[in-house]
């Protein structure tokens, strides 16, 4: 059987670092953090006090109030950038064969501030007669942004959510990619939704001592490979892609942004939440991604890590990477976006493929910022270009976007510029 090839058509965004795909990448390329003070509850208690939020988000630009009141914020996220990603594409939805499009779209946590709200009800006066909110189950579960984005356009293709902590959303764009490669359908909305910046989310994650409590100063917090990191910093938002088989595309005129030719998943198979310390499910992740791609080492000019900023996480990753690239590795950009967005869990793969995707057609690569010269971890090699403080121009033939989760979940994906042979 003969694959398919797929494109991205598609791009939309709702970011710490902007509300739309143009104000993220423009915010990357400058270096901006996203970090500053929670606002969404009173953290004064909590031992971290800051996060990357949304800012000046209005569901009332997307949608009308009576239906932002059925929409948890990571539906109203994923919505919003699901609309900016299927208007990018510009399909003509007359002659678009909506039986042939399909929404494939994941979070790592879902509805966790409705189910907060729900519960929290309930409890303050349990002795009443139980009153739930008919709409608590559908606004939390974990499934219903890809319900919302396909009942929104009447996309009946196939349609779910992926659930693998953070690397949730890079799991979902491989499952998109391999349905078209497949002949399934025609078109996949594809990405990732978060909004776990909550009183449960905060405050379970301060209790596994996974977050910086760089409360002083939370723009520099998130500061992937240096010596001084500690956690790191709560993200939230959307990414959403359009990915599109070839033909389809180009018989429709689309606009191709660049090509999706790879993508793979494996386990560490090691522990509940640290990484293998050697990175040995990294770097057979990334393997399989390449195999998949039918591409070697040398053929990979940009590696988006996961690069979390927590002391275990980033070295595990740096040894997987260099036990696959070898010398290659130091003509590699490598960059962590996470210290500009946070980690946005189960949306910060999308977002990641998004800036993948905006490098490779653009041949520059986003900076990793918050990192200083007196800084640096003994344990990481001086000569990777981990494209520190600043964006750095270069011809970008293909890029690998790096996601793992909680679990020993691990994800990658590699996208290319786009070639009509």
């Amino acid at each position: 059987m003969e694959l398919k090839r797929v494109v991205v058509t598609g791009l939309g965004a709702v970011t710490p670092l902007g509300n739309s795909v143009p104000e993220t990448w423009k915010a990357a390329l400058n270096g901006v953090s996203g970090a500053g003070p929670i606002t969404h509850f009173d953290a004064s208690k909590f031992k971290t006090q800051f996060a990357c939020e949304v800012k000046n988000f209005d569901p009332l630009l997307y949608f009308t109030k009576k239906d932002s009141r059925k929409y948890d914020p990571y539906a109203q996220f994923a919505i919003a950038a699901a609309k900016e990603a299927v208007e990018d594409a510009a399909f003509d939805m007359e002659k678009l064969d909506t039986d042939r499009v399909g929404v494939i779209f994941a979070s790592g946590i879902g509805g966790i501030s409705t189910f907060e709200e729900e519960v929290a009800a309930y409890y303050t006066d349990p002795e009443k007669t139980p009153r739930f909110n008919p709409f608590f189950i559908p606004k939390m579960i974990g499934d219903i942004a890809a319900g919302h984005i396909s009942m929104m356009y009447g996309f009946r293709g196939p349609n779910y959510g992926t659930v693998s902590a953070c690397a949730s959303s890079t799991n979902a764009l491989g499952c998109a990619f391999d349905t078209i490669r497949l002949g399934k359908a025609n078109v996949i909305v594809t990405g990732g939704s978060e909004a776990a910046i909550t009183a449960a989310g905060v405050g379970g994650f301060n209790s596994m001592h996974a977050l910086s409590t760089r409360n002083e100063d939370p723009e520099h917090a998130s500061r992937p490979f240096s010596k001084s990191r500690d956690g790191f910093v709560m993200g939230e938002g959307a990414g959403c892609l359009i990915l599109e088989e070839l033909e389809h595309a180009q018989k429709r005129g689309a606009k191709i942004y660049a090509e999706v030719v790879g993508a793979a998943g494996s386990a560490d198979a090691h522990h509940m939440t640290a990484p293998h310390p050697e990175g040995l499910g990294a770097k057979l992740v990334m393997e399989a991604t390449l195999k998949d791609a039918g591409m070697e080492p040398a053929d990979i000019d940009y590696i988006n890590v996961h690069g979390t900023s927590t002391p275990a996480g980033d070295l595990a990753e740096i040894k997987g990477v260099k036990a696959v690239f070898g010398e290659q590795v130091y003509k590699l950009n490598i960059s962590s976006t996470k210290s500009m967005t946070g980690h946005m869990l189960g949306a910060t793969g999308a977002v990641e493929a998004i800036f993948c995707t905006l490098a490779v057609q653009n041949d520059i690569i986003p900076p990793t910022i918050n990192h200083a010269d007196d800084d640096v971890d003994p344990d990481m090699d001086p000569k990777l270009n981990c494209t520190f403080g600043k964006a750095q121009k270069r011809v970008v033939r293909a890029a690998l976007s790096n996601t793992f989760g909680f679990g020993g979940h691990n994800s990658s994906v590699i996208i290319k510029k786009f070639a009509s042979k």
